[in-house]
């Protein structure tokens, strides 16, 4: 009997097979950290702050939302409701105080914590591309995920009694690993990693050190070592990465050979040693990537008998030494720690850096809190009664045929209002006005 034809162009697949590749789906995009940077009152920040933003995302490439629009009428909660069907994992936002300082939060979600850094200064991407000689673009760099690079984030001899304790170092620290993909050295591949993303912390020894943060974005650049620029204007790989110019390659129709404009003497020719330097430090050995014959058990064998009757030389065969080279392609940032507070920018302040605590007004703040929470509970199951009663009152009205108008206030959340929308905070709650800040900075 003929075998019964299964159509697959206009029918859907077997629901095992669709079942499958949807769930592998969602583990991929829940092993990948996904962030939002937002602009907190898009209207009020300026152009410089606003273009900023739009340089850290295009750093956060590509698991950022590049083409966001920020609304004067939007609120933290509008963001933190998608967080969780869109996979988002944290959320940057930037604002600027009514004193003029650029304050950037740096929010886990959906439970915090929250990182409160002041952005002491800072370098648009076009200003660094202005100061260069010779500035690269990204191009395709930013379809995969830059290289992580912390410095000196952890101190040997902090303690928890430091004006920067110990806990509040591996806290920073998990919170910027957790903000790019984990890169397996054995299985990813070397040419995926083509931007740096460095965070070098500045410290200098005394134990009045704040924590300040200083941030560069660099693209890697590769060349070969030990060969003349004169062969690598005629390599054809080198033509291909290089911009496009008008002497791209150069002009052989004057010379009768080819070995004329190698060995030039005017240029001192291949044998040139400052030819042959690049302006780097640092050399790889990576490995070619071209395709090779399989061979069977007896040329193995012969291979490798072979290979001990030679000497070893210095590099394996297929391995080519390249000389790598940062090149910057901004911003630059230098943040400094102000405060962590728990919650998603509405929890308890679990360290500050110019105000301390004693622990009576530790507890009482404990308090504090723990009445707030039972008071926000309260209204909570006072919104859902009504709510409900509201929705009783209403079927009622129906069944004996009255109109009913709709009320588009009673699903108001109070509690969701009060986001800080302002930059003040209470000074009850251990937290401080931006202006308390500059003056106790200034002091």
């Amino acid at each position: 009997m003929a075998k019964a034809r299964v159509k697959k162009r206009t029918h859907l697949r077997p629901q095992n097979a669709s079942s499958a590749a949807n769930k592998a789906s969602a583990a991929q995009m829940t092993k990948t950290p996904k962030s939002m940077v937002i602009r907190v009152g898009a209207s009020q920040v300026g152009s410089s702050v606003s273009q900023l933003v739009k340089d850290v995302r295009q750093m956060l490439e590509p698991d950022t939302a590049v083409r966001l629009k920020e609304r004067k009428s939007n609120r933290l909660r509008d963001y933190t409701v998608m967080t969780g069907p869109l996979g988002v994992t944290h959320l940057l936002l930037f604002s600027k105080s009514k004193t003029g300082n650029t304050n950037l939060r740096l929010a886990l979600t959906p439970r915090g914590p929250t990182l409160h850094f002041q952005v002491e200064n800072y370098s648009l991407c076009r200003d660094v591309e202005k100061a260069m000689k010779r500035p690269q673009s990204g191009g395709q760099d930013h379809k995969t995920p830059p290289l992580l690079v912390m410095n000196n984030f952890n101190t040997p001899g902090a303690t928890e009694d430091s004006k920067v304790p110990k806990r509040l170092e591996a806290l920073t620290t998990t919170i910027f690993q957790s903000l790019f993909p984990p890169i397996n050295p054995q299985t990813s591949p070397l040419h995926s990693i083509r931007r740096v993303m460095l965070l070098n912390r500045e410290t200098t020894g005394s134990e009045d050190d704040g924590y300040v943060l200083s941030l560069r974005h660099y693209a890697i650049a590769t060349k070969k070592t030990g060969v003349s620029k004169r062969i690598r204007r005629l390599d054809p790989k080198e033509i291909r990465h290089r911009e496009k110019k008008k002497t791209a390659v150069p002009n052989l129709g004057k010379l009768e050979d080819a070995a004329d404009y190698l060995l030039d003497p005017s240029a001192a020719g291949y044998t040139s040693a400052s030819e042959t330097e690049l302006d780097t430090d640092a050399e790889v050995e990576v490995a070619e990537s071209t395709t090779r014959k399989v061979l069977n058990k007896r040329e193995q064998q012969r291979q490798k008998a072979a290979e001990k009757g030679e000497k070893k030389e210095a590099t394996a065969p297929g391995v080519e030494k390249r000389a790598v080279k940062l090149v910057e392609l901004g911003p630059r940032m230098r943040l400094r720690l102000m405060k962590v507070e728990e919650g998603v920018c509405d929890g308890r302040i679990m360290w500050h850096d110019f105000i301390k605590k004693t622990e009576g007004e530790i507890r009482s703040l404990d308090k504090s809190w723990e009445a707030r929470r039972q008071q926000k509970e309260q209204r909570k199951k006072q919104q859902r009664e009504n709510i409900e009663r509201k929705k009783q009152a209403k079927a009622k009205a129906k069944a004996n045929g009255e109109t009913v108008e709709d009320d588009d206030e009673e699903d108001v959340d109070m509690d969701d209002e009060d986001w800080l929308s302002d930059d003040s905070f209470d000074a009850g709650n251990q937290q401080v006005d931006d202006e308390d800040e500059d003056e106790s900075m200034e002091e």
